[in-house]
């Protein structure tokens, strides 16, 4: 069985909407682009590591239109390497709608969302879900998801799309290394799925060390 990894992009307040441009959500959010300034040679390194391995992409639909106006035009050795990765391996496309898929390798799944999602986990090693919020959501209700990795940024928005609007259940994770912090602030956070869900506890146990 493969892995499914959740890359995101996050604020402080753990808004993850539309970090790139204006155009990724152009729906009255007035902060599109936020990430833009924060990018420096650190971040770029983390996020370039992340897609080691990967061997497919699982979009939404918002996300996969961007993709697909900007990657099919890039030359191999442009964008990092990422216009060889994304493509030459297969697009999984969330939508209820009827995408162009024209971009070479792409796939519209069906309308049983986690069914779909099994499916892809079992036939590729590395699946690499990028933005995607609306699709994200699903994943997490459903525990369809092996890494989430949280590249957060530290600046405050009090507005927009958060990375657990509507999805959240009871869920634990484990830290899968200790957390890297760049030059401007950015933090690194690699968790995995973990057994089980939260506990409750009483603080003065004498387990914790805090009894009188």
């Amino acid at each position: 069985m493969g892995l499914i990894h959740v890359e995101l992009f996050t604020t402080l307040d753990l808004v993850a909407q539309a970090p790139g441009g204006p155009e990724e959500d152009p729906e009255g959010f007035p902060f599109g682009g936020w990430q833009a300034p924060l990018i420096d040679e650190w971040s770029g390194t983390q996020i370039a590591e992340a897609y080691d391995g990967t061997d497919a992409l699982l979009l939404g639909r918002r996300t996969y239109d961007i993709f697909a106006a900007y990657w099919p035009h890039v030359g191999e050795e442009e964008g990092g390497g990422f216009g060889a990765l994304f493509n030459s391996i297969p697009k999984y496309v969330a939508s209820r709608g009827t995408p162009d898929l024209s971009w070479e390798g792409s796939v519209l799944l069906g309308p049983d969302l986690p069914a779909a999602v099994r499916e892809i986990r079992d036939r590729h090693e590395h699946v690499h879900v990028v933005g995607s919020l609306d699709l994200v959501q699903t994943l997490l209700r459903e525990r369809l998801y092996d890494r989430v990795d949280l590249l957060v940024h530290p600046i405050v928005l009090g507005v927009g799309k958060k990375v657990f609007d509507g999805g959240a259940v009871p869920t634990n994770l484990t830290l899968l290394e200790p957390p890297a912090a760049g030059p401007k602030g950015a933090v690194m956070l690699r968790y995995g799925l973990a057994d089980g869900v939260p506990r409750t506890g009483d603080m003065t146990a004498p387990d914790l060390g805090l009894a009188e």
